[in-house]
């Protein structure tokens, strides 16, 4: 009797297993979770008593010091990854930022928002869907506003490549590289405040002086000029002891005349050790035509331009190791009008910045940055005649990190610093952000992390 039940229990677990198989479904949820990922940079910094509401040029390479005038800039992360039985996987990525571009120094009375410039804002929203069946394993969708395919120099810390606006793309592998294509809109007048005003007139023909009797009415909106571009790229093709992303985006504008409404950019991007050292580096030349003059590749609300708006930009940039003591970043980036850039005939800026790194031990880093700056462009371009047709910009900074890794990327930090800013003019001076002189010493501290 005991042997006869043994198949027969067998089949009944058989069939508890297969039922329980047949339940499961192939949306269930298999992986659900979230992560937090965020950037702080706070900077203390002093001008003989003051703060100060300036980067002394460094957003137009003409210095490279730690000077940003962020006094407390704070980026938040949260993304939401989900996976299911059947491979499909979802991201709901939201990035939030405080205090970009803003050079107050607050304090605890009361509310922050007496001055409305970089409070807190969602910069980023976006859904990504992968792993759907009929578009295949390495293929993925997004759509929402977000920051596609960024890029920075190194010390200037400018991003000279990204698409930041509301869109949709799509994403896959060919040939084992990334590939992609992507439309990306952004509304040059977004945040503006639109015009109002008050309608005080009564149905007696009177007009009243009582705000609560008025009607508000919109003043005629003026048509938007929404930008808007088609990228394509194709990432990381192995060649030449590293690898090669191209990038090619196409760009037209609401609303414009028919010599600005339109224009296309195109790059190539370089990356492998650092030119031949140990360490990484990364180079790129972009070409930009029309509304695509800001570098070719660098699209947001920013983007406009006519047929005579032409540039080419070159950048190289890395960290070199030296040795288990010494490492050493660098930059050389130049942007140069074809023709005309940003309404000035014949503009030309470049600059070339080092930063060694000295580890003392596990916990402090010593740097010394330095960097020359250099601007001209054809006589009367942005009003500028004589001294101020050309400026060369010097600057020199020393610090001391203390940091829980001294390593070169190592974060978070705490970084006092001495950053010296000359001039070779009052003129070149004045333009960016120099009262007194032709030159200036910043004292500061700047804390940095990110995770």
């Amino acid at each position: 009797m005991k042997h006869k039940l043994v198949p027969v229990a067998a089949a009944l677990l058989t069939a508890l297993a297969s039922a329980n198989v047949a339940a499961e479904s192939a949306t269930d949820v298999v992986t659900d979770g979230w992560e937090v990922h965020g950037y702080g940079s706070m900077n203390y910094r002093m001008v003989e008593g003051e703060t100060v509401d300036t980067e002394y040029g460094k957003p137009d390479y003409k210095t490279a010091g730690t000077h940003g005038k962020s006094t407390n800039q704070v980026e938040f992360t949260i993304k939401k990854h989900t996976e299911h039985q059947n491979g499909v996987w979802s991201n709901f990525t939201v990035r939030s930022e405080y205090g970009n571009g803003n050079s107050y120094a607050y304090t605890s009375s009361g509310s922050q928002k007496d001055n409305t410039k970089a409070q807190f804002e969602v910069k980023e929203t976006f859904v990504e869907i992968g792993g759907i069946s009929f578009l295949g394993e390495d293929t993925s969708i997004w759509g929402g506003q977000r920051y596609l395919n960024r890029a920075s120099g190194l010390l200037s810390g400018e991003f000279w490549k990204q698409s930041s606006g509301v869109g949709a793309g799509l994403q896959t592998k060919l040939a084992g590289n990334t590939a992609g294509i992507a439309v990306v809109t952004a509304d040059p007048d977004a945040g503006a405040a639109d015009s109002y005003s008050l309608d005080c007139k009564q149905k007696d023909g009177s007009t009243s002086t009582d705000p609560n009797k008025c009607k508000v009415k919109l003043d005629g909106a003026k048509d938007r000029s929404t930008v808007t571009s088609v990228d394509f790229y194709y990432y990381g093709v192995n060649a030449l002891g590293g690898s090669f992303d191209f990038d090619l985006k196409l760009m037209s504008q609401a609303n414009k005349d028919s010599d600005s409404d339109s224009g296309y950019g195109f790059g190539i991007t370089y990356n492998r050790d650092y030119y031949g050292f140990d360490g990484w580096s990364q180079t790129a030349i972009t070409y930009g035509k029309g509304i695509a003059q800001n570098r070719g590749l660098n699209f947001g609300g920013w983007s406009n331009g006519n047929d005579n708006a032409e540039s080419i930009f070159l950048t190289s940039y890395g960290v070199l190791n030296i040795s288990d003591k010494w490492q050493m970043g660098s930059e050389l980036t130049y942007l140069g009008a074809l023709d005309e850039l940003f309404g000035a005939e014949d503009l030309k800026r470049y600059i070339v910045a080092v930063r060694p790194s000295y580890n003392v031990n596990d916990n402090l880093r010593l740097e010394m940055t330095a960097s020359y700056g250099h601007e001209e462009g054809k006589d009367g371009y942005w009003d500028r005649t004589g001294d101020k047709v050309e400026s060369d910009i010097i600057n020199v900074e020393l610090a001391s990190a203390f940091t829980v890794n001294a390593d070169y990327f190592g974060r978070p930090q705490i970084k006092p610093y001495v950053s010296y800013i000359k001039a070779d003019d009052e003129a070149s001076a004045g333009i960016i952000g120099i009262k007194n002189g032709d030159d200036e010493v910043v004292v500061g501290v700047h804390t940095e992390i990110w995770f």
